[in-house]
C-alpha cells in the first residue's frame, strides 16, 4: 500500500502539467547548515486582486485516467505510476501543510476515475471536509471535469473560490484527433454553466442578505498549443469570443510538451514553442485591457504572431500612418496603442496633463519605457527618435534579444520553469 508521502509525490508532479495554476519551478535538495528545500512540483502561487501572494499545494486527486487522450502523461495506456487520494486523505494532507504554514489554499485537479461524475464526487467530497468538517476559510481553485452533471458543477462553485474546465484544443477537429473520448460540446456547457450561474448569482447577492456565492473568483480555462495546426489568429479569436460570451477570467496557453510518443504527435526535437506561448500571453493582455481587439492584431494576411517583435510594436509597425503621435494631446485609448506606454503610465499622463505639458523627463519619471516609445510619440512637436515608424530597419531596432527561460513552464531538461497563475512572468506589452 502506498504511502501518503509516495502519492503527494506522484499526484503533485502530475499536477504540473497544469498551466491554469503552476509549480513552484525551482528544485534544491536540503544541505547540511541551511534551511528548508524545494521541489519543482507541490506548491505554487497565485495572485489575490490587491497583489497578495497566496501559496497552493497543486495536486491530483489521481492520475489513474479512464481515457486515452494521445498528449497526455496520464492517459490510461502509458506505463506511468498511479496513485489515487481519497477524499479524506487529501482533506487532512491539505490542514496538515496549512497548519504548518506551507500553503495558504488548495489548487485541486484530477484525472478522470471511472467517469466524470465519480470523480467530481470525489473532488466535492475533498471540499466538504475543508469547508464544512475543518472550517477552512482559505482560497481553493477546483477543475471541473466535463461531462459531469451540473448539479455537481454548482456544487462545487458554492465550495470553492475559481472554477475552471480546461477546453484542451481551439476546435471541435483537433479534440477528436487527439482527444476522441471527449467532446467539445461537452466541454463547453459547463463552461456556459458557470457563466450563466454567475449572471444568476450576482443578482442574488444583491437580493438576498445570506445568498451563497458561487465561484466568486470565476473561471478560466487552458488550451494546449503546438500539438494541432491551429495558427494564431484562430486562438486568439477563440480567447476574445471566450471573453466576451462567457466572461472568462483568463485563458491560459500551455506550449506543447512531448510528453509520450505517438505518430498522431508533432515531433518536437529541439524546445516547446515557449516563445510562441510568451506571444500569445502579450496579445491576450492586448484583448483584455487595451481595447485591442483580435482582428486588430492578427489577420487573414497575418495570421500568426512575430515571434521576433511583441505584438503591440508589430501592430505599431504595420500602421505608420497612425504615428507618431503627440503624447500632449493624444486621448487614453491612443496611448494605449504605443509602444512602451502601459495602463498606468498613460493614466499617468492623462492626470499629469491636467497640470503642466509633459517633457521628455516627466515621461521617464511617469514610467514610460521611452527606448521603445520614442519611435511612436512627439513631445511638445519633437521626434525623439533615430527613424520613423515606417522604416523597415525598426522592426531589428526593436527586435528582443532577451533570454526567454523565463515563460518556459517547463525546462527542457527537468521540465521545470516559472510561471504563475496571473503569467506575471511575462513581459508584458507596454
Amino acid at each position: 500500500m502506498q504511502s501518503i508521502l509516495k502519492k503527494l509525490e506522484i499526484l503533485s508532479d502530475a499536477a504540473k502539467y497544469d498551466v491554469s495554476c503552476s509549480s513552484s519551478g525551482s528544485k534544491r535538495g536540503g544541505q547540511a547548515g541551511k534551511l528548508g528545500s524545494a521541489l519543482p512540483a507541490g506548491c505554487c502561487h497565485t495572485w489575490t486582486e490587491d497583489g497578495r501572494c497566496v501559496s497552493l499545494l497543486k495536486v491530483l486527486m489521481s492520475n489513474a485516467c479512464c481515457y486515452n487522450c494521445i498528449y497526455c502523461i496520464n492517459r490510461s495506456s502509458n506505463d506511468v505510476p498511479r496513485a489515487t487520494f481519497s477524499p479524506r486523505e487529501l482533506a487532512d494532507l491539505t490542514m496538515e501543510f496549512y497548519r504548518r504554514n506551507y500553503i495558504e489554499g488548495l489548487f485541486l485537479s484530477s484525472a478522470v476515475v471511472k467517469n466524470p461524475d465519480y470523480t467530481m464526487e470525489r473532488m466535492i467530497q475533498v471540499l466538504k471536509i475543508l469547508r464544512w468538517e475543518y472550517g477552512f476559510r482559505g482560497y481553493i481553485h477546483a477543475k471541473i471535469i466535463p461531462s459531469s452533471a451540473p448539479e455537481l458543477v454548482e456544487e462545487i462553485g458554492c465550495l470553492a473560490d475559481r472554477i475552471s474546465v480546461n477546453m484542451e484544443f481551439a476546435t471541435p477537429r483537433s479534440l477528436a484527433l487527439l482527444a476522441g473520448e471527449k467532446s467539445h460540446r461537452k466541454i463547453l456547457e459547463p463552461i456556459n454553466y458557470i457563466r450563466q450561474r454567475t449572471v444568476q448569482n450576482t443578482k442574488e447577492l444583491v437580493r438576498y442578505r445570506h445568498a451563497k456565492a458561487f465561484a466568486p473568483a470565476g473561471q478560466t480555462t487552458q488550451v494546449i498549443i503546438g500539438a494541432t495546426p491551429e495558427r494564431d489568429e484562430l486562438l486568439l479569436r477563440m480567447s476574445e469570443g471566450l471573453y466576451r460570451k462567457f466572461g472568462l477570467k483568463r485563458v491560459y496557453y500551455s506550449a506543447y510538451i512531448p510528453l509520450v510518443s505517438d505518430t498522431k504527435l508533432p515531433a518536437v526535437t529541439t524546445m516547446p514553442p515557449l516563445r510562441r506561448e510568451h506571444r500569445l500571453y502579450q496579445a491576450d493582455w492586448l484583448l483584455r485591457f487595451y481595447g485591442f481587439e483580435s482582428r486588430e492584431i492578427l489577420d487573414e494576411e497575418h495570421p500568426d504572431l512575430d515571434l521576433e517583435v511583441d505584438p503591440k510594436i508589430s501592430y505599431a509597425l504595420r500602421h505608420p500612418e497612425l504615428y507618431p503621435v503627440e503624447i500632449n494631446r493624444a486621448d487614453y485609448q491612443t496611448l494605449l496603442r504605443v509602444p512602451g506606454i502601459g495602463v498606468v503610465s498613460a493614466r499617468r499622463i492623462i492626470g499629469a496633463r491636467r497640470y503642466a505639458s509633459l517633457d521628455e523627463m516627466a515621461l521617464k519619471r511617469i514610467g514610460v519605457v521611452l527606448k521603445r516609445a520614442k519611435y511612436f510619440i512627439t513631445v511638445k512637436g519633437k521626434f525623439l527618435g533615430e527613424c520613423t515608424p515606417d522604416n523597415p530597419y525598426l522592426h531589428e531596432v526593436l527586435r528582443d534579444r532577451q533570454n526567454f527561460s523565463q515563460m518556459s513552464l517547463y525546462d527542457t531538461a527537468t521540465v521545470s520553469g516559472f510561471v504563475r497563475e496571473e503569467k506575471s512572468h511575462v513581459l508584458l506589452p507596454g
